[in-house]
Parts: structure tokens; C-alpha cells; sequence
């Protein structure tokens, strides 16, 4: 039989994030780091950061527990206003994070490196653990996989955005030209020159980058390899960061908006993922649907499929998400199906048996990495280990949304259902998911969802809320906006 396999074979025994050890002085000297931004992401996805210089960094590492103090209000700010439940009393301790030590090659001198929330004192219910600390949500995810089911994940990202050069009196992209086009990226122009000083910037500090291209939007996507879920939303983070300030410092706005044009295809952030277990078998009652599959893959494709309606409070998590997922424009669509090669649908199948991944299509730029995979991983972890049998087939043969309904019953689509239409839908979906909160954490899932009420309560700064700008306009005004055009150029000035 022929050997039809293709592409690069990743496991988890092959791939590790590449990172600096920052205590070895003489590494830090090679390299001439003289400030280190200890950074976080909030839940709105705002990346922020202190700066402290090299000298009371060591001093930080060699203290009893490694990290700076930080308002126990960081989770529920919404730029200056507080989501319910949170106070500015009381303070976290940010505990380094060795494993996360980056060069920032964007800024000369400049090192980050990410940390866990916890206690300064333990509490009798959780002890030092935080229970809406991201990262931490993920990584007591991804532990309790391996340890309860013996099942492993690798995540590789796309991270698709927008070069703007004005946003005032209306957006102006550097260049307009088509999907994969050699004029997208001219050689000598400032489009062609960010790319590639990307480039350079993510492979110095130590991201695997698998190619970049021009997109179908009027923008450019950067692929970065796999990595375990917790290394890759460390490494998207630090992908952003490099995208922002690189842009930046050829006078040009990044951004990862959703979608910026209505006569045009929006931004997306695909999670590639893969799932690992050994000895994992292909027959069950499930095997017909998907017979390339095995048994874990079918069960995590399930879990995710069954909490799409849910997950989208975590992966879409703004009013302008929803203007991307839509039929017909390849966002994959608003159905929550799978298909092979399929781009118009929410979960497509890649590669080929034995090398499968799924590329989850309903996320994008405005939502927490961290908490994206958490949702994600522990939907479909939280099935292999219940062994969740796949419901619906493969919807290969051409867009859903073009299917008969009978067509669709017959493949058990419609047994899951659609994508949620808004932002408001989708914190409804997840506030009754029992089964998704309880992977979570229902403390966490309860004040998220007020939080996330609070940042789209303001509908309009939430959709651009990563193209960095200065507030030009008041909320007010934005709300006042008489066209589609002219509120997109005053949201790019707000914020």
C-alpha cells in the first residue's frame, strides 16, 4: 500500500518551548539584558507588564518566592472601571515563572517572562492556588489529561492581523492586494520589511515560525510551530508582542480586530491542535463516522463540538467577533460541524491517519490565549476521559451552510446546533453549561461572565481593543457613529 503521508510529524516528546535560563549571568550578559517586563494577560486580553532592570531582577530570584505584588483587582478591571465582585482591596503574589524567559528582539535590552497568580497567604479552599489565574486554569487542565486519561496536546497557532498606516480620518492598510499574492509583499516596501524583521524577531527569541503570507483580508498571517497548550499561549503572547511592536516601530498599527471591513474577510487566531495518547486505538460504536480518527481524537472532537455554544463566551468574546463567523466568507461558518479540509466549518480536520489535527476555526485576536485552550482542551480532555462517542459525520463534501436540512440530520449536525449569534447568547450558553463550568471552575466562570458583560456593556472598545491606539474620541461619540465605515475608524481612534 502507498505512502501517501505528508508534512512535517510533531509529538510530544520532539517539541519543547526554546527559552533562556535567567539566572545564568553570562547568558544575560551575551545577550546584554538590562530589563526584564514581567507580563501578564488579563481576561479582556490586554497584555501588560512591570519593567524592573537586571540588578532587582536577581535580587526578585533569589527571594523566598520569586515575583512582584499585583491588585487582586487585575482580573476584573475594564480599562478604568471594575466588573462586579472585585475591589481594589487586597493584593496577589505574581510568582515568576522561570520556563517563560524570552529575549524581546523588538526592544533591545529587553527580556519577558510570564509568572502564576497566587496567594500570599493560603486560603482554606484553594491554599495558594488562584482560581482565576489563566495560565493556571490551563496548566491544572492539561495536568489532570495526562494524569487521569494519559492524554497529551500540541497547539500551534495562526496569528492573522492588519498593517494599518492612518486611522485617522478613516483606516488606510499598507496594502490591499489578494490572498498569497506576490504584490502583497513587494520586495522594499514597509509591509515586506515588518514581515520579515517578524521573522527574525520570533526565530531570536526562540519561536518556531513556519512560514508567513499574505492573507485573503487585506492583511498578513504568521504560523508558529506546536507546542504543549501552556508553551503555545505563552508563545502567542510573545507573538503578538513582537507583531505590535514591530509595526510600531515602522510608524505602522497592528492590528488583530476581527473584521474591519464588511466587503472583506476579518482576523482570525486558529489554534491548530493534535491529541496524544498511547496505545490509543480506532474501532468503537463511533469508528463509521470517522474511521481515520481514534478513539481519543473522535472524543475530544465530540467535547469540543458539544460546547461550541459555550466555548464561543471564551474564543469570541466580543460584540465585533461575531461579525467574522459568519457562512460563506471562510471563518468557518456558524455551524458547529467538522469537516475535512473543510474551511467552512467551526472544526476542520487536517493531515492525514496518524497525523491528524484539528484546526479550530471560532476563535480570534480579542480573546485570552490562556483561556482559549483552557476552554478548548478541557472540553475535549474532560470527554476522552468520560469516552464521549462522536455524534455527528464529516461534512467534506461542501459548506453546511449550502446543505439540505435533511442533509445535515443525516451527518447529525443539527444535533449540536449553531455558533451563537452574539457575544450576549454566548455568556447565556456558558453560564449554563454545567458540565464546561465545572472544568473551569465555577468561581472563575462567574466572575468572567460579569467581567465580560462589563467590557461589552461599552460594545464598541472591545472590538479593537489590540490596535493600541490613544483615546481621541469619548464613548459617546463612538455610539453616535452614522455608518459602518465611520464607526470602525472612530473605534481604531478610541482605542
Amino acid at each position: 500500500m502507498a505512502d501517501h503521508k505528508y508534512g512535517v510529524v510533531y509529538t510530544p516528546s520532539t517539541v519543547a518551548a526554546k527559552t533562556l535560563t535567567p539566572s545564568n549571568d553570562a547568558l544575560l550578559d551575551e545577550f546584554g539584558i538590562n530589563f526584564i517586563r514581567i507580563t501578564w494577560v488579563d481576561w479582556i486580553n490586554n497584555v501588560r507588564y512591570r519593567v524592573v532592570p537586571r540588578p532587582y531582577f536577581s535580587k526578585l530570584l533569589h527571594s523566598a518566592r520569586p515575583g512582584i505584588s499585583l491588585t487582586k483587582a487585575c482580573f476584573g478591571l475594564v480599562f478604568l472601571a471594575l466588573a462586579p465582585g472585585f475591589s481594589g482591596i487586597g493584593e496577589y503574589q505574581y510568582v515568576l515563572d522561570l520556563s517563560t524567559f524570552r529575549l524581546c528582539p523588538y526592544a533591545p535590552g529587553h527580556a519577558s517572562i510570564l509568572g502564576f497568580f497566587q496567594e500570599k497567604l493560603p486560603t482554606p479552599q484553594f491554599g495558594l492556588a488562584v482560581p482565576f489565574c489563566p495560565r493556571s486554569i490551563l496548566k491544572r487542565i492539561t495536568d489532570d489529561a495526562k494524569a487521569t486519561a494519559d492524554v497529551s496536546f500540541l497547539v500551534g497557532f495562526e496569528s492573522e492581523f492588519i498593517l494599518l498606516s492612518a486611522t485617522s480620518p478613516k483606516l488606510v492598510t499598507v496594502n490591499n492586494a489578494d490572498w498569497s499574492v506576490s504584490s502583497k509583499l513587494p520586495s522594499g516596501s514597509v509591509e515586506s520589511t515588518v514581515l520579515q524583521e517578524i521573522a527574525e524577531c520570533l526565530e531570536a527569541a526562540g519561536i518556531e515560525l513556519q512560514m508567513y503570507h499574505a492573507e485573503a483580508a487585506p492583511g498578513q498571517a504568521i504560523v508558529t510551530g506546536p507546542l504543549t497548550p501552556l508553551e503555545a499561549a505563552d508563545a502567542l503572547v510573545h507573538t503578538r508582542e513582537t507583531i505590535y511592536n514591530v509595526a510600531s516601530k515602522h510608524g505602522l498599527r497592528a492590528t488583530f480586530a476581527p473584521r474591519l471591513y464588511s466587503n472583506s474577510c476579518g482576523s482570525g487566531a486558529h489554534a491548530h491542535i493534535s491529541v496524544h495518547k498511547r496505545g490509543d486505538l480506532k474501532t468503537g460504536a463511533d469508528a463509521h463516522l470517522a474511521p481515520t480518527l481514534s478513539r481519543s481524537e473522535r472524543s475530544f472532537l465530540q467535547g469540543v463540538l458539544a460546547h461550541v455554544p459555550a466555548l464561543c463566551a471564551l474564543t469570541l468574546p466580543t460584540t465585533f467577533s461575531y461579525a467574522r463567523v459568519l457562512d460563506g466568507i471562510w471563518s468557518g461558518g456558524t455551524y458547529a460541524a467538522w469537516g475535512s479540509e473543510n474551511r467552512e466549518a467551526a472544526v476542520r480536520l487536517c493531515g492525514t491517519e496518524g497525523q491528524h489535527h484539528f484546526e479550530v476555526r471560532f476563535i480570534d485576536g480579542t480573546a485570552n490565549p490562556h483561556l482559549v485552550l483552557a476552554g478548548l482542551v478541557g472540553a475535549g480532555a474532560h470527554a476522552v476521559k468520560e469516552r464521549a462517542l462522536l455524534t455527528s459525520g464529516d461534512c467534506a463534501a461542501k459548506p453546511v451552510a449550502q446543505m439540505a436540512e435533511e442533509e445535515r440530520e443525516a451527518l447529525g449536525v443539527q444535533a449540536v446546533g449553531r455558533l451563537p449569534a452574539s457575544i450576549e447568547q454566548a455568556r447565556k450558553n456558558l453560564g449554563a453549561d454545567k458540565e464546561l463550568t465545572a472544568v473551569l471552575g465555577e468561581e472563575f466562570v462567574a466572575r468572567y461572565l460579569g467581567t465580560n458583560a462589563v467590557s461589552l456593556s461599552s460594545a464598541l472598545i472591545s472590538f479593537c481593543q489590540l490596535t493600541r491606539g490613544h483615546k481621541t474620541q469619548t464613548l459617546e461619540t463612538l455610539l453616535k457613529a452614522e455608518t459602518e465605515d465611520e464607526t470602525v475608524t472612530k473605534l481604531v481612534q478610541f482605542y
